[in-house]
C-alpha cells in the first residue's frame, strides 16, 4: 500500500516477461485473472488514485465504502504494480493449486476488503491514541496488504521453510514480520499500518476464527447446490519442495489436488481417494472378466458384479500379470 505517479511502462515490460517465462499454462487461471484486472485497472482505472485509496476520513467519515474494493486494485505506478503482481504470482500459483480455483477467490474477496477493515481500525486507534489528524487521513492505495495475509497463510502451509531476506536466511514462522520491517526501513513511502493489517488478516484466517467463518458462509451459499460437502473446499493438497528467491520459479511443479472447488468433484461419488482407487482397481478387474459377457455393466463407473467372489478376483490379478 502506498500513496501515484506514473512513470514508465518499464515496470509492465518486466512484468509481462516474467508471465511468460514462468508460462501461462503454468498459471491457474484465478491468479491469472487477478493479476489480469490489477494491470487493466493500473492502464484504466475506474478512479483517480485520490479517489480510489482508503482512509478513516474518506472511508468511515464521508461513508465512501466503496474505496474498500478499490483500493487493492489500484496502484501508484508501474514499479510499485510491478513487485507486487510478481509477488502475487508465485503465492498464487502455491495457494490456489493447494486450495482450488473457487475457495482461493472467496479467499481473495475476503482478504481484500477485510485488509483494508483492519487498517481503518488500526488508523482510528492511532488517531485516539496520539490525537494526531494525520492518522485519520493518511490515505493507501495497493495489494500488498492482501500479499501480507497470502504470505503468512503461504507460511503456515511451509512451516520448516525458510525464506531469504535481504539475502539471509528468516525462518517462514517469521519471514512476514522481517519483510515488514525490512520494508518500513527501505521504502519510508510505504504504509506500514496497510502491511501490519494484512499480516493480521492472515493470523485471522491460520489461528483465529477467519477460517471457520468463511467455511460457514461457504457451507450456508453452496448448501443446495453440488458441493453440499464443505469439507470438499477445504481437503487439497499442493506441491511442495519449491525453493527460491522472491518471485523466481526454478523447479516449478504443480500437482492437481484432491479435493477442489472444481465440479469435477461431484464425480468422486463422495469417495475418500483411496476408495476411489479401490473402485478403480475392482473395475478394471471386472472389466476384463466380463467384457466378452453379453449384458455386461458398462466399463465406467464404480461396479462390482454381484457373482465375483474372493477367489476369483485373486485369479483375476494374477492373470493381470501372466498376459
Amino acid at each position: 500500500m502506498r500513496t501515484r505517479q506514473r512513470g514508465s511502462h518499464l515496470g509492465l515490460l518486466l512484468l509481462a516477461s516474467q508471465l511468460f517465462q514462468v508460462g501461462l499454462d503454468n498459471v491457474p487461471p484465478v491468479t491469472l485473472a487477478v493479476l489480469g484486472l490489477n494491470v487493466y485497472l493500473y492502464l484504466f482505472p475506474i478512479a483517480p488514485l485520490m479517489q480510489a485509496c482508503v482512509s478513516v476520513q474518506q472511508a468511515y467519515g464521508y461513508k465512501d465504502w466503496r474505496r474498500l474494493l478499490l483500493s487493492p486494485v489500484h496502484h501508484v505506478d508501474d514499479w510499485h504494480l510491478y513487485f507486487n503482481m510478481a509477488s502475487f504470482l508465485w503465492k498464487g500459483i502455491r495457494l490456489e493449486s493447494r486450495l482450488g480455483g473457487a475457495w482461493f477467490l472467496y479467499l481473495l474477496s475476503v482478504f481484500s476488503v477485510l485488509t483494508g477493515l483492519v487498517y481503518l481500525v488500526l488508523e482510528a486507534g492511532l488517531t485516539e491514541l496520539t490525537q494526531d489528524q494525520s492518522y485519520s487521513m493518511s490515505c493507501a492505495v495497493g495489494f500488498s496488504g492482501v500479499l501480507f495475509a497470502l504470505k503468512v497463510l503461504n507460511n503456515h502451509y511451509h512451516p520448516g521453510g525458510v525464506t531469504y531476506v535481504m539475502g539471509l536466511p528468516v525462518s517462514n514462522r517469521y519471514a512476514s514480520w522481517a519483510e515488514l520491517v525490512l520494508i518500513h526501513i527501505t521504502s519510508p513511502g510505504t504504509s506500514f499500518v496497510g502491511h501490519l493489517s494484512g499480516i493480521l488478516v492472515g493470523l485471522l484466517y491460520t489461528a483465529g476464527p477467519l477460517k471457520d467463518i468463511m467455511k460457514q458462509c461457504a457451507g450456508l451459499v453452496t448448501s443446495n447446490g453440488y458441493h453440499s460437502r464443505p469439507g470438499a473446499y477445504f481437503n487439497s493438497s499442493g506441491f511442495s519442495g519449491y525453493s527460491g528467491t522472491h518471485g523466481q520459479y526454478p523447479g516449478y511443479h504443480q500437482q492437481a489436488p484432491h479435493y477442489t472447488a472444481n465440479p469435477t468433484a461431484a464425480y468422486t461419488g463422495g469417495l475418500t481417494e483411496e476408495e476411489q482407487i479401490q473402485a478403480a482397481i475392482r473395475n478394471s478387474l471386472n472389466d476384463r472378466g466380463q467384457s466378452n459377457q453379453r449384458g455386461a455393466p458398462p466399463p465406467y463407473g464404480f461396479h462390482f458384479s454381484e457373482e465375483a467372489r474372493a477367489e476369483d478376483v485373486r485369479q483375476r490379478r494374477l492373470r493381470r500379470f501372466d498376459n
